[in-house]
């Protein structure tokens, strides 16, 4: 199919991030545009095909050229913004992320997919945290898959909790000062559900992975930087990593 011409908005805005803005373009779709306009999405647009096809709860994509892709549209809140609004189901929703992760984790890593840890042969999400989940009628839908790649899938647990307990989190002044005081909270839960150990030399791994992606912010990046310099190899993350990360590690912005 065509895809809506670049002059003029191709539809009502819904979202606008840090790689991207999606419009609603009618009927039950939704066109998601790299703010890059010289990326292609077709790659991500392959990924989200493949994960759908080994079960994993996707949108439908319907096609991609260039810096665009057309998918379906998924209603529903993020879990971000439904965690700010209902702050009492923090625990149930770390434990809806921890399965998103073992349901990505049990497909395999296709190797056209990047290996940015070296080694490994599972699908890896690389940026699945709350933004990324949308609570649908029919369940959670995992979105927003640029980053993806293959490797052991405790890079990727250890990537959500560097995301979630050290990242600013946009929104209002109540969905920040809620999101202040759940992010660690959140982030050990999505561990402790989640099945697999993730010690400090992971998330150390995570920091200075995370560090490099052009869409962190710098607020962000000095916090990544002060948990790599903290991280010590061989501590567990039993108690919940972010309990025994030193001093000077803040847990929000």
């Amino acid at each position: 199919m065509a895809m809506p011409g670049r002059a003029e908005p191709p539809g009502r805005l819904l979202g606008a991030g840090r790689s991207a803005e999606v419009y609603d373009i009618g009927g039950g779709r939704v066109l998601r545009r790299y703010n890059d306009r010289a990326k292609s999405a077709e790659q991500e647009a392959k990924i989200i095909s493949w994960a759908g096809e080994q079960g994993v709860p996707v949108p439908q994509v319907f096609d991609a050229t260039g810096p665009d892709i057309v998918m379906e549209k998924v209603d529903g809140p993020t879990m971000l913004a439904d965690v700010a609004r209902c702050p009492w189901r923090l625990f149930r929703h770390a434990e809806i992320l921890a399965r998103l992760h073992r349901q990505v984790h049990a497909a395999p890593g296709p190797d056209w997919l990047r290996a940015p840890f070296g080694y490994g042969d599972t699908l890896l999400h690389l940026d699945l945290h709350p933004i990324n989940v949308l609570l649908s009628p029919r369940g959670p839908v995992v979105i927003d898959w640029e980053g993806a790649g293959r490797g052991p899938a405790e890079a990727d647990l250890a990537i959500c909790w560097v995301l979630v307990a050290l990242s600013s989190v946009p929104g209002s002044a109540w969905q920040r000062a809620v999101g202040r005081a759940g992010q660690r909270l959140f982030a050990n839960a999505v561990l402790r559900h989640a099945g697999l150990r993730v010690d400090d030399a992971w998330l150390a791994k995570a920091a200075r992975f995370r560090m490099e992606d052009p869409n962190t912010l710098e607020a962000e990046a000095v916090r990544m930087g002060r948990m790599a310099a903290r991280a010590a190899p061989g501590r567990g993350a039993d108690a919940g990593p972010g309990a025994d990360a030193g001093p000077g590690v803040d847990a929000g912005p």
